[in-house]
């Protein structure tokens, strides 16, 4: 193989590889290797003095992190999935014979930080009152041939912490192994998205899949990614939405059906935007907009109970609190609180005059909807910490949404703000098919005038509503931004094991920032 690119330490690491093959060890041996218990489970039950004999044959395998070097012992750090745990190693006793190479070569100069090993030994406390494992052999499982980056610890706390965005999201295998507080962060998103997903099997719901790549990219005002099918020679849109699926399901006599759904917007990328994001939607027949806000509260309630065992989270240093009931307020109103301008009664013209006023940037393609949303953004969203609903929005905003039952110009929608971003939108589902055939055709004119977020027309949705759809109310959660709020994470990309990047440039890969010999 070529070795040009390759760095001194990862040279020696290869003649080291090469070495151990000489000795006869295979490095990536095939065996399954009896691992009996973890570093969590010793540190979490072994009782010095009581239960002694439960760990005598203890059998564990993780990764090499640090080592102590005695001459004739040696202290080493290994890491498992749990975390770390001490290891002390004494020459005779893993050489007991004259041949001393597995100590005195193999362990002291062959392996490096970073390499996968096995150990089978007794469990002791240190003279320093730490939990141990006293060696009595080792296996080695995997050569690492990449230096990890330095990670400096003493007593318990890191130094130097790799923090290098560049190389964490690249090379998140790597932030794994030596940032632990970001496995812990992934690790409480699957308790959230579990706790969702109990919340809504206990009352009935049903969880289906729909497709992700679609002839029409409906359910969203989004730009989509465009693919092409080489078969049936059309062109295929990753979804945007998966809304008007599910809701094809109510029409055909599902009652409560939801998906944990991966969506795809070719737009922009920002500390809370990442084309590719999970969301969370549901629909349920013969419920409307305010039950599904009471829905709402009791399930992010359940979720943050269940992922910090709190209600408040911590979050850009503000205290947020997700104990019902949230505080409700139309978008008009918080419009009028934020910028003192009543616009219920405005047109487009009056509008965009508003907008100019208030220096908010606004093109020719923007029609009614988007004027009053590009004011709701720039001057209200920000200033929403707590959970708020905002609610009760114009009808050029929502193309899918059911008219107000007694307020003219206005449809029973609500987004659930926190943290000044929206977590949720939901809606009481128009059920109308010859309302909706309009608003579609609403949605191609703007196209016409430019709006390249502006909605096709899904012609087999209509033909669903034809044969009638149930009343309905649906909602979908950002699950991700959610995630953000429930760790406390700055950046989308903190809580997405592997967020989209810029492709590296062939030959010249992002290097750890520092790395270990």
């Amino acid at each position: 193989m070529n070795t040009g690119n390759l760095s001194e330490q990862e040279l020696i690491r290869r003649d080291k590889l090469v070495e151990l093959t000489s000795l006869g060890i295979d490095a990536y041996p095939a065996a399954l290797y009896p691992v009996n218990t973890t570093a969590a489970t010793i540190r979490e039950n072994y009782k010095d003095g009581v239960n002694n004999a439960d760990f005598v044959d203890t059998c564990i395998a993780g990764r090499l992190m640090s080592r102590r070097d005695m001459g004739k012992a040696s202290f080493a750090s290994l890491q498992d999935s749990t975390g770390k745990l001490q290891i002390y190693i004494k020459r005779d006793e893993i050489c007991p014979g004259e041949d001393k190479t597995l100590y005195d070569k193999v362990w002291k100069h062959l392996l490096d930080l970073g390499d996968i090993v096995g150990v089978r030994g007794n469990v002791f406390t240190t003279k320093t009152g730490e939990i141990s494992i006293h060696a009595k052999e080792f296996t080695v499982l995997t050569k690492s041939l990449k230096p990890l980056p330095v990670v400096r610890e003493k007593e318990g706390e890191t130094f130097d912490a790799v923090t290098d965005p560049e190389f964490r999201y690249r090379q998140r295998y790597a932030d794994l192994i030596v940032n632990p507080q970001v496995k812990e962060v992934f690790v409480r998103r699957t308790k959230m998205i579990n706790a969702i997903r109990a919340f809504l099997n206990e009352r009935g719901a049903l969880e289906v899949d729909t497709p992700v790549l679609q002839s029409i990219p409906g359910g969203a005002a989004a730009r989509p990614f465009i693919t092409h099918h080489n078969a049936l020679d059309v062109p295929f849109y990753l979804r945007i939405a998966n809304e008007l699926y599910l809701k094809r399901l109510i029409v055909g006599g599902f009652d409560w059906v939801y998906e944990f759904s991966r969506n795809f917007r070719n737009e922009g990328m920002d500390r809370t935007h990442n084309p590719e994001f999970t969301v969370l939607e549901f629909y349920v027949a013969y419920k409307d907009y305010l039950w599904m806000m009471e829905t709402t509260e009791q399930l992010l309630e359940r979720a943050a109970l269940a992922t910090n065992g709190s209600t408040t989270v911590e979050a850009d240093g503000k205290t947020i609190d997700f104990k019902a009931p949230y505080r409700r307020i139309s978008m008009y109103d918080a419009i009028k609180e934020y910028t003192g301008i009543d616009i219920s009664g405005m047109d487009e013209a009056a509008l965009r005059e508003v907008c100019q006023r208030l220096q908010i940037h606004v093109d020719a393609s923007m029609g009614k909807g988007k004027l009053i949303d590009e004011l709701f953004s720039s001057k209200c969203e920000e200033h929403f910490i707590q959970p708020t609903f905002i609610i009760d929005y114009p009808v050029e905003m929502s193309p899918l949404t059911k008219k107000h039952r007694s307020k003219p110009g206005l449809v029973e929608r609500f987004e659930l703000i926190v943290n000044g971003k929206e977590i949720a939108n939901a809606y009481s589902e128009l059920n109308d098919p010859i309302d909706q055939r309009e608003r579609f055709e609403a949605q191609l004119q703007l196209m016409a005038r430019g709006d390249d977020e502006a909605m096709f027309i899904d012609h087999d949705f209509l033909r669903s509503l034809e044969y009638g759809m149930p009343p309905t109310a649906g909602i979908g959660f950002g699950i991700d931004r959610i995630v953000m709020l429930m760790t406390g994470q700055p950046s989308i990309q903190d809580v997405l094991f592997f967020p989209q990047m810029r492709p590296e440039k062939i030959g010249d890969p992002a290097e750890a920032p520092g790395e270990n010999a």
